[in-house]
């Protein structure tokens, strides 16, 4: 059974600027469905079952191209996504993004994790789409 999905987009901008504006948090609630709002490392995160405010924090390595974001939730359980772009030079730049399965029973691991991948397809064409619109 599946229980990650990895998707890749090509993004005709230069590294700098897309790793940057992925990089701010802020930035999440532009090409995220998920995210409502983020400030001074809270957010709120719109779910199935409603609103819930949450800590995000961002591990941004540029040098490597990573960035991870770590949220707290209320109920005290912890969810990372993890993220990398890769400079392809004059061809602009790849974004990676690794999609955990989310924490469901088994049984209906398979469909929340599509659902999931599909929602990330949607996301990532919003952002391929933004980063190459600003000048």
């Amino acid at each position: 059974m599946k229980t990650f999905d990895v998707q890749t987009i090509a993004i005709n901008a230069p590294f700098e600027e897309t790793f940057g504006y992925i990089a701010e948090a802020h930035n999440l609630p532009r090409w995220t469905s998920a995210f409502k709002s983020v400030s001074n490392g809270r957010a709120v995160m719109q779910t199935a079952n409603g609103s819930v405010e949450i800590e995000v924090a961002v591990n941004a390595a540029r040098e490597q191209g990573t960035i991870d974001w770590i949220m707290a939730f209320p109920d005290g359980n912890m969810a990372k996504a993890y993220s990398r772009v890769v400079n392809l030079g004059t061809h602009g730049s790849l974004y990676s993004f690794i999609l955990m399965a989310p924490p469901v029973p088994l049984e209906e691991l398979e469909g929340a994790l599509e659902q999931q991948s599909q929602t990330l397809r949607e996301e990532l064409s919003r952002l391929r789409a933004i980063l190459e619109r600003r000048p």
